[in-house]
């Protein structure tokens, strides 16, 4: 008997109740599909969705500087080159900057970022404002390292959040346009 294993109840237990689990989450996941289904969902960026009504039709401000480059370059990619522009996009960033890693030294070792955009969509033939709505987040960088990483973390950074505010108008405008159709 020394050599011999046996199977405890409490591992049958445990392995019967793990495929319980698995039926549940089955089940729980093929209703949900038929109620969103059934609601009428629609993906945004599928054939015919929001997104798909916006590409090529939203003329997105010229930038001005680095910042404005980085979020316009984002919202161009998202929305495709304008080929019949029939909405404006006009946007306002600003940015602020706060050190938040200090040494016992009292030097800086790190940056926080906060970034925010106010952004209105227009209409173009009408001149009917469709949105107007701010979005904001926050990065940070590093100020520790070579003078090559001081002249890059920055910058890297701030492209960083202008990505993420793009990403962010650009969920809340398909959200806006699906709401007035």
């Amino acid at each position: 008997m020394v050599g011999r294993r046996r199977n405890s109840s409490l591992f049958r237990a445990a392995s019967s109740m793990s495929l319980f689990d698995r039926r549940t989450f089955l089940i729980f996941a093929i209703a949900s599909l038929g109620a969103v289904a059934g609601c009428g969902f629609t993906p945004a960026y599928a054939p015919g969705g929001t997104a798909a009504a916006l590409r090529g039709h939203v003329d997105v401000d010229a930038p001005s500087d680095r910042e404005s480059y980085a979020l316009a370059n984002r919202l161009s990619t998202v929305f495709g080159p304008t080929t019949t522009p029939l909405y404006r996009l006009s946007y306002d960033i600003s940015t602020t900057e706060h050190a938040i890693g200090l040494t016992r030294d009292q030097e800086i070792t790190r940056y926080h970022i906060e970034g925010k955009v106010s952004f209105t969509l227009t209409e173009i033939q009408t001149e009917r404002i469709l949105t107007k709505s701010d979005v904001s987040s926050f990065t940070a960088y590093s100020a520790t390292g070579s003078t090559v990483d001081a002249i890059t973390a920055p910058r890297d950074a701030y492209e960083r959040l202008m990505v993420i505010l793009a990403d962010q108008m650009v969920s809340k405008l398909i959200t806006t346009v699906e709401m007035q159709k």
